[in-house]
């Protein structure tokens, strides 16, 4: 049965951990209910729980974004519970690098799942509910490395990346009419545990020279523009990619 409450229903992927986390917690402290969406129900259950004994209102969801099946399933679920989906975060991802010479298909074809169809078949689930209500806004993260090459090995994942970007706009200007935006951020560095695995000290002092801001971002400031684009405030945006990325994009040359 449906649930008869008026606050928001936000559906977030890859939230058990990292920026997803920081963005499910960001949306919930922000008065909405968060569904913390994971491949591994283990851990958004302690995500969820944790929320709520923070006085959030929070609850872990099933959800393989590589598999449409399991999209379905859990979407059904959102509508059958909740009976609204009002802001959908698309930031359940992998990356791994290899030489582009030898980059091997099963990598770039499952990257292109998890990144891009993922991405499409939940942002489809997700507007359906949305447009019954005439508002809706849908965030899908990208990434800088889907704007510009960021080092070497990063075949599968900066293409995906750049055709999430696309898919964003194709998004916006299909669903605009219909009170639902969609927006992509593009985030820089951010110290997670992917990035601890996939940067090497070699490339984080390279990625990091190449920073004005010197640093790499934190979690939670990738979830502060989510919380904006997931606003009433953010009405009259949509279609856009925001580098939240310390001023990478915007550096050439960097020294005296």
């Amino acid at each position: 049965m449906a649930s008869e409450s008026n606050a928001k229903v936000a559906v977030v992927t890859g939230a058990a951990m990292g920026i997803g986390a920081a963005i499910a917690e960001r949306l919930a402290r922000d008065g909405m209910t968060v569904l913390v969406s994971d491949l591994n129900r283990q851990e958004a259950e302690k995500t969820a729980n944790g929320f709520r004994d923070a006085g959030m209102s929070a609850a872990a969801l099933q959800l393989d974004v590589g598999a449409a099946g399991s999209i379905e399933a859990a979407f059904a679920s959102v509508a059958a519970n909740y009976g609204r989906c009002d802001v959908l975060v698309n930031n359940a991802g992998i990356a791994k690098t290899f030489p582009f010479i030898e980059f091997p298909l099963d990598n770039w074809l499952a990257t292109l799942n998890i990144n891009v169809t993922g991405t499409l078949l939940c942002s489809q689930h997700a507007a359906r509910l949305m447009v019954r209500r005439r508002w809706g806004r849908i965030v899908n993260i990208a990434s800088v490395a889907g704007m510009r090459a960021v080092g070497k090995g990063r075949t599968a994942y900066g293409t995906s990346k750049a055709a999430v970007i696309g898919l964003t706009r194709q998004i916006a200007s299909e669903l605009a009419e219909q009170g639902v935006t969609a927006n992509a951020i593009a985030p820089g560095p951010v110290g997670t545990p992917m990035t601890d695995v996939l940067h090497s000290p070699e490339f984080r002092a390279a990625y990091t020279s190449a920073i004005p801001m010197k640093r790499y971002g934190r979690p939670e400031e990738i979830a502060s523009i989510v919380s904006y684009l997931a606003s009433e405030s953010s009405a009259y945006l949509t279609g856009a990619v925001i580098p939240v990325d310390g001023g990478f994009m915007s550096a050439g040359a960097l020294g005296a």
